[in-house]
């Protein structure tokens, strides 16, 4: 008997777990077995069963042996492992067969329990800094609404756009696969891009099958619901409207610049941002969701290409700077040639607010604080360097500075993001902020 329980210590251990707080399942346990109980006794006296009787005569001529209060110990105790065996088991049957097969069912239905009250987080941008951003946000909450931008009109999602008359896809897409509950067969069909083939060639099969559903549903925000729910995302993916928002820029020697891709090949610098047409309307989920947000996070990612975009859209910006969520923007590590040469921390504020026409929409920004020592030499070849943290001019602005070190390890010396950084950097300066208020 000792050396069963020797090795089958783990196991035993596992099956208690089910008695942690925050399952939410306790309780329910307690309603079913109670009700069991009465349905069975009620049962057998409506219908005179006799063995109940025989049962009870049994408990009485053992209770004459053992003490009655061990006897019923022992019964509770028999009864009730039996029944969470049963109930358990039942359960992991009908729970996703993936948890069940990696055995972390319990892992997975308290993390849901856990992120369903997390708090409610709209992350605005586009490109790959908000598919980044969202890798890290999705293990804080569960309650994220991205909104991405639809300006782009290069690669894949361009040449939908002009041959299907659709938003362009590609941003939608990293977002939902960034979403994704895991990195799956599915996902990674979702982010395949054929390298061949007549028409195929360039295109990714997310893309594809986001264009599609848009041709049967006849509507972008119901094809990004479908296919969210294939994946099984955690969180909502948003266009930021559903009209055919196309980016113009006029750069400072007044040349104008009309289409997203364009812009950083002009290689001058930028005055303003605007869109055609230039009165966009913002689709009324992205308004309800940042009217209930608690934390609004804007960027990382281009500042002119995929951030302002967002903002030019009247509605949206004038949402944000009325909300009385607590918003934080993700500072840019490098500069982007074409479009933010040369610029500091307080230039990427300072540009965000101009396009807004507002300095509320911002309370803080996030910035790193460390660089790999091997820094690549590909980044100054390309005209790409740090962005300098300014904090003469950045005071002035009133917005409040946090430091931190967001990048990821890289022995090659690149400089990239981590999005388990960036998350926790972020969240930890929500909940120092919900503190502060609630003293």
């Amino acid at each position: 008997m000792k050396d069963f329980f020797k090795n089958n210590k783990q196991q035993i251990l596992k099956d208690f777990v089910w008695l942690i707080p925050g399952l939410e399942i306790k309780r329910w346990f307690a309603l079913i077995f109670l009700g069991s109980v009465l349905i069975t006794l009620g049962a057998m006296i409506l219908f005179n069963v006799r063995p109940i009787y025989l049962l009870l005569e049994l408990i009485r001529k053992t209770a004459l042996i053992l003490p009655s209060n061990i006897l019923a110990v022992i019964i509770i105790l028999a009864g009730t492992f039996l029944f969470f065996i049963g109930w358990q088991k039942t359960n992991i049957t009908m729970i996703d067969p993936e948890a069940k097969a990696k055995g972390d069912i319990l892992e997975t239905l308290y993390r849901k329990r856990k992120l369903n009250r997390g708090p409610r987080i709209v992350a605005v941008g586009g490109g790959t800094g908000l598919s980044m951003l969202l890798k890290g946000i999705k293990n804080v909450t569960n309650n994220i609404t991205a909104v991405v931008t639809v300006g782009d009109d290069g690669g894949s999602s361009g040449r939908l756009r002009e041959e299907m008359g659709v938003l362009p896809p590609g941003d939608i897409r990293n977002c939902i696969a960034a979403l994704a509950d895991a990195e799956d067969l599915v996902t990674k069909l979702f982010q395949y891009r054929f390298k061949s083939g007549e028409g195929l060639e360039g295109h990714s099969f997310g893309n594809l099958f986001l264009t599609a559903l848009c041709a049967i549903t006849g509507d972008m925000v119901r094809a990004v619901k479908e296919s969210s729910s294939v994946l099984s995302i955690r969180g909502k993916v948003l266009p930021s409207t559903l009209d055919d928002m196309k980016l113009v820029a006029e750069m400072e020697d007044g040349t104008i610049v009309h289409g997203e891709s364009n812009i950083p090949e002009q290689g001058g610098k930028i005055k303003r941002l605007f869109t055609e047409p230039a009165q966009c309307k913002a689709l009324e989920d992205v308004i309800i969701a940042i009217r209930n947000a608690e934390l609004i996070i804007l960027g990382p990612g281009s500042l002119y290409t995929s951030v302002i975009p967002n903002l030019l859209i009247k509605e949206i910006a004038d949402e944000i700077a009325k909300s009385k969520a607590k918003k934080i923007y993700v500072c840019n590590i490098m500069t982007q040639p074409g479009e933010t040469d040369n610029y500091s921390v307080a230039s990427h504020i300072n540009a965000l607010i101009q396009h807004a026409g507002s300095s509320d929409i911002i309370d803080a920004v996030l910035v790193n604080n460390k660089l790999p020592e091997n820094m690549s030499d590909k980044y100054a070849e390309s005209g790409s360097f740090p962005v300098i943290l300014d904090m003469e001019n950045v005071k002035p602005i009133g917005v409040e500075v946090v430091q931190q070190k967001l990048i990821e390890e890289s022995k090659e010396g690149l400089v990239r993001h981590s999005s388990h950084r960036v998350a926790r950097a972020i969240y930890h300066w929500f909940r120092k902020q919900q503190r502060a208020k609630n003293d």
